[in-house]
């Protein structure tokens, strides 16, 4: 006799509702370029306001603007533009949209991850791998990213 953990979540069954995780990895992606490409604009714009003191700083910059757009869409609509575009949003382990405690957890688990290549590689794997299409940072808050109901 085997015994098996099964933590309870009101996120759609992949198995039941497979329409939640279909080319979520695929969106997930695309989703990531459009975002970099906003956030890319964002500090160039922001060179441009502080008459080029920004740029002398880009990847400090980049990476306040950065947390300040990934946090606070994600807080306000549980996606970022990227993702609303390609029709994807997060959703809690209790199927609700994430909050802002939550998005800033996300971000920062996102960000920790994106740190280093083993984890970076890692999630892309769990992407690809899991029934619920969920990352490294997903798998530990128990969060995922999904096609947006209609």
């Amino acid at each position: 006799m085997t015994d098996t953990v099964h933590f309870s979540t009101s996120l759609p069954d992949p198995e039941t509702q497979p329409e939640f995780y279909a080319g979520v990895p695929t969106k997930r992606a695309l989703a990531w370029i459009v975002d970099i490409l906003v956030i890319t604009l964002f500090t160039l714009l922001a060179g441009i306001v502080t008459l080029t003191m920004a740029w002398f700083a880009w990847p400090l910059t980049f990476i306040a603007i950065g947390l300040v757009y990934r946090i606070g869409t994600i807080a306000q609509g549980s996606a970022t533009w990227g993702m609303r575009l390609l029709g994807l949003e997060f959703r809690a382990h209790d199927g609700r949209r994430l909050d802002p405690i939550q998005s800033a957890l996300h971000v920062g688990g996102y960000y920790a991850a994106m740190t280093f290549v083993l984890p970076q590689i890692a999630s892309v794997i769990a992407v690809l791998a899991t029934p619920r299409r969920q990352g490294l940072c997903d798998l530990i808050l128990g969060t995922t990213a999904l096609n947006r109901p209609d």
